[in-house]
């Protein structure tokens, strides 16, 4: 195992059946989080964890610092990327942002809504360019959630889920990934987290 963490705040973690060495962390926006923590394995692949900012509640980085933080988080990711493409790599996390029009239950609705804006969209986008990433959860198209409101007093019925959790694989060793799914029935055991895990396999 791999981790980083901050007691009460964020943490990451990458936990393996194999030997895995701990292949560093990423202090980006120099917010001082515990936000990224990447793991080698023997074969050489390289695993990271990423929890992007939240971003707060109002779009708007001038009014909201939170939301500024979180777009600095993936311009600094990006220009990483962008500087040293990524080789037999997996990005997994919560990156908080639903990119897809069919990772909303809402498009319209949720377009001023953060996690669903279009500078944000953007910036997650300019991310996956950057590193040559292929969303291998996102191979089949459709509406597709991983994370539901505790608000809603029935989160099944209502089903007004947003796609924030992701796992990627760099170009290289995209075609070796299948079965990514979501685990939507883990959001209903009790006292669930409001994320359901995403699972894929990879043959390398």
């Amino acid at each position: 195992m791999v981790a980083r963490g901050q007691k009460g705040y964020n943490g990451v973690a990458i936990l393996s059946k194999f030997p895995l060495e701990d292949a560093g962390g990423l202090d980006l926006a120099q917010l001082g989080h515990a936000r990224h923590v990447a793991g080698r394995l023997p074969n050489g692949v390289t695993i990271h964890n990423h929890y992007v900012p939240a971003g707060g509640d109002v779009p708007d980085r001038e009014t909201n610092e939170k939301f500024g933080q979180k777009l600095d988080y993936l311009t600094e990711l990006r220009d990483i990327f962008a500087a040293e493409k990524p080789q037999r790599s997996i990005l997994v996390g919560d990156l908080n942002i639903a990119p897809r029009e069919d990772d909303v239950w809402d498009h319209k609705k949720l377009l001023k809504i953060v996690s669903h804006t279009p500078i944000e969209v953007e910036h997650l986008n300019d991310v996956m360019s950057a590193g040559d990433w292929v969303d291998v959860t996102r191979q089949p198209n459709g509406l597709l959630y991983s994370w539901w409101s505790y608000r809603a007093k029935d989160w099944d019925a209502a089903d007004k889920g947003r796609r924030l959790d992701h796992l990627w694989a760099t170009s290289d060793i995209s075609a070796s990934a299948h079965s990514s799914r979501v685990l939507r029935a883990a959001r209903g055991w009790e006292k669930p987290s409001d994320h359901a895990p995403v699972f894929a396999s990879f043959d390398l």
